[in-house]
């Protein structure tokens, strides 16, 4: 029952961070750059602090979590964070360049792989007393080829796409699509977002230990990832406001209580998903195959739901049944991946 509970909370974080594009959408007056720092505070400063004191018991304080003894970790998990942050700024060039669907589908898929893996194999760097590598056994490598079994099939089902739609009928349901293009930059950007798990690996212990409750151990860590995040995307979007001149975005009076509002929203979908899978993993302690792929499988739900979004907002209009079907059993192999390690 608990490892059910788990599975369906880490559920309900990636049905909201496919949803965090959404309210972007409602958001007027604003360059890229702009609306892009603005709902970044949200997600990945304020709410991750205040999700990090979740984990500070009573009469203690968050700032002894921050020590000397933890600052090579600390260090650490900051500076993947940094490295995830390049990640989320080129995941949202690959929406741009294939829609929704396809490239959270791409970009989220590597991410899963790479990040599932590399945390261990890191930390056994650095760390090889922690016998690291002993994660990943022989059913988390199936659950990570599975997932990616999945992404290579719902990729093929948006090559089919390109290739089958006139140049109309992409711009119709992406107005930039374009796949070559975009399929690189969303490589890249799973190849750095899945430093995001490395972040949580290596800050896996900043906490207050037992008196911690499991559901929130993994938040300081992740406020540590998503402030690294935030410095890397505030130097490009401020460096963006500089070249395009639209510093006059800020002072757009007129719209500020619209666009907090919905940046505000979007911000708090796309921390859902890291919220939901610190409370997810908090169940999932009964079984560590599970708790290992725990990323894995919310980066692949991600990918379900993006494809559920993309089909609402017509990504796939215009496509052929061949092509839907490829699709479907794409977003089915990633369901079956989610749930595989409990079977083997």
């Amino acid at each position: 029952m608990d490892i059910t509970l788990g599975l369906f909370i880490i559920a309900i974080g990636a049905f909201c961070q496919s949803s965090c594009y959404v309210p972007i959408n409602k958001i007027r007056d604003w360059s890229w750059e702009s609306y892009w720092i603005v709902q970044g505070v949200f997600a990945w400063l304020l709410l991750p602090l205040l999700g990090a004191w979740l984990a500070v018991p009573e009469g203690h304080s968050m700032c002894e979590l921050f020590n000397s003894d933890n600052s090579f970790n600390i260090v650490m998990t900051m500076l993947f964070g940094v490295l995830w942050g390049v990640g989320g700024l080129t995941f949202g060039l690959s929406m741009r360049y294939l829609g929704v669907a396809l490239g959270q589908s791409i970009a989220l898929g590597t991410c899963a792989g790479l990040g599932t893996i590399m945390g261990p194999v890191l930390l056994n760097i650095f760390f090889p007393e922690q016998n690291a590598l002993a994660s990943l056994t022989a059913s988390v490598i199936i659950g990570v080829v599975v997932t990616l079994i999945g992404i290579a099939v719902i990729g093929v089902a948006g090559s089919m796409k390109a290739s089958s739609l006139s140049d109309e009928q992409k711009k119709e349901a992406v107005k930039d699509f374009n796949f070559p293009k975009g399929l690189a930059i969303a490589l890249l950007a799973g190849f750095m977002s899945g430093c995001f798990n490395v972040g949580l690996a290596f800050g896996a212990d900043i906490n207050f230990g037992d008196l911690t409750p499991d559901m929130y151990k993994t938040l300081p860590a992740t406020m540590l990832v998503t402030v690294g995040g935030f410095f890397t995307n505030a130097v490009y979007c401020l460096y963006q406001n500089n070249k395009n001149r639209t510093w006059g975005d800020y002072l757009k009076t007129s719209v500020w209580g619209n666009n907090i509002l919905f940046c505000l929203l979007a911000g708090a979908l796309w921390y859902s998903q890291f919220f939901g899978l610190s409370l997810g993993k908090g169940f999932l302690t009964e079984s560590a195959t599970l708790t290992t792929l725990s990323f894995c499988i919310l980066m692949a739900l991600n990918v379900v739901f993006s494809n559920i979004w993309g089909i609402i907002l017509k990504e796939w209009k215009g496509c052929s049944p061949k092509t839907i079907v490829v699709l479907v059993v794409g977003i089915v192999i990633l369901i079956i991946s989610s749930f595989l390690p409990q079977l083997i």
